[in-house]
């Protein structure tokens, strides 16, 4: 009740356009499709991604820390992941399992991007499913564990000679395709 008492007097400060902004905001946001990252190298592309799931309304991100930690980069979430669930995957001896487990627990599948695989282009992937999005790091990609515990693959087809996209740019992609449908 206090809680209920407490916003009702907070939102009188707030305009009606910015009110109208968060409920829409919020109404877009969804916890059918999250996406998942293992072992990022480079902060900034974890960060990147963060960014992207507040400007296509996916709620929770999950960071799975093997080998390297995560080091949020204000500079490219600008202020992003106060608007996303991080779930951080760090504390165990085996984070990639105990991060899938978790999520099929939960109902989700769990689809990895690879260009290795290439069972599921992004186009004709079945969006009532609810998924999560497994993204590799800038190096090396996903690890095998990730790729044999995956329920499923997915890939963006690419004509170019270069045989994958950066992880901010694929996880970007996935997220607008499979949220526009």
């Amino acid at each position: 009740m206090l809680e209920k008492q407490l916003l009702e007097h907070l939102l009188a400060f707030v305009t009606e356009n910015k009110k109208n902004k968060m409920a829409r905001a919020l109404d877009s946001r969804t916890r059918h499709l999250s996406i998942i990252v293992e072992d990022v190298y480079q902060p900034h592309n974890a960060s990147a991604v963060i960014r992207s799931c507040d400007c296509f309304g996916i709620q929770d991100l999950h960071i799975i820390e093997n080998r390297n930690k995560y080091k949020l980069n204000p500079d490219v979430s600008l202020g992003s992941s106060k608007w996303v669930d991080i779930i951080r995957h760090n504390a165990g001896e085996n984070n990639t399992l105990s991060c899938i487990k978790q999520l099929k627990e939960k109902g989700y599948k769990i689809i990895a991007t690879t260009p290795h695989i290439r069972e599921t282009p992004l186009e004709s992937f079945d969006v009532s499913i609810k998924s999560a999005i497994l993204l590799g790091n800038e190096l090396e990609g996903l690890s095998q564990e990730a790729i044999d515990n995956a329920d499923g693959y997915l890939t963006i087809p690419m004509v170019g000679f270069t045989e994958s996209l950066n992880i901010s740019v694929t996880a970007a992609i996935c997220m607008h395709y499979l949220t526009l449908r």
